[in-house]
């Protein structure tokens, strides 16, 4: 038996795979590719986002569980650094977390029994002694006093007074950090 090229050629290639189902076979190809690189960043994308609030609750669903709220950082709350060259962010922020003062849900829910309430959080940085001192303003306070400050030796990394009246000794110098509640 004397088998030609031709010969070959349709026996190698299956009715499923010649000359006319090419351009099909590379469609379904870079569809596939193209599927799998979707899927690969989809995933990427979605195991990197931050924890960052993103949606605004309605103060029909204020009771709701502080769990299931989300906020928006420039439409529920502002948070603004300053006097950055003094300090940095992060050193501000283990201040913060060492004072319950980072957990946004906590700061914006108004039951007095599980939230904070806050209105507004100023941290202003004792340069001289290394000190952070964080007043702190509930929502409905008459005044505009802080109803708490917080100091945090940065030194010791420590709450060194906390309370409604705190030594002069720890007066603040630089205003670093404010975190204000924008909704009501």
């Amino acid at each position: 038996m004397d088998l030609t090229k031709r010969d070959v050629r349709e026996i190698i290639m299956s009715k499923y795979f010649n000359k006319k189902t090419v351009p099909y076979w590379i469609i379904a190809v870079l569809v596939v590719l193209i599927g799998i690189i979707l899927a690969v960043q989809f995933k990427a994308n979605s195991s990197s986002q931050t924890t960052t609030a993103t949606v605004k609750t309605s103060s029909s669903s204020e009771k709701a569980s502080s769990s299931t709220k989300k906020y928006v950082a420039g439409k529920d709350y502002k948070i603004t650094y300053s006097n950055t060259n003094l300090i940095d962010k992060a050193t501000i922020q283990k201040g913060l977390k060492a004072s319950y003062l980072t957990d946004i849900n906590d700061l914006m829910n108004t039951d007095q029994q599980t939230g904070s309430n806050m209105a507004k959080i100023e941290v202003y940085y004792n340069k001289d002694k290394n000190l952070l001192v964080e007043n702190l303003f509930k929502n409905g306070h008459s005044t505009n006093e802080a109803t708490t400050a917080v100091v945090y030796d940065l030194k010791n990394n420590q709450i060194v007074n906390s309370g409604v009246n705190y030594d002069t000794n720890y007066q603040p110098s630089w205003l670093v950090y404010t975190w204000e509640k924008l909704t009501k």
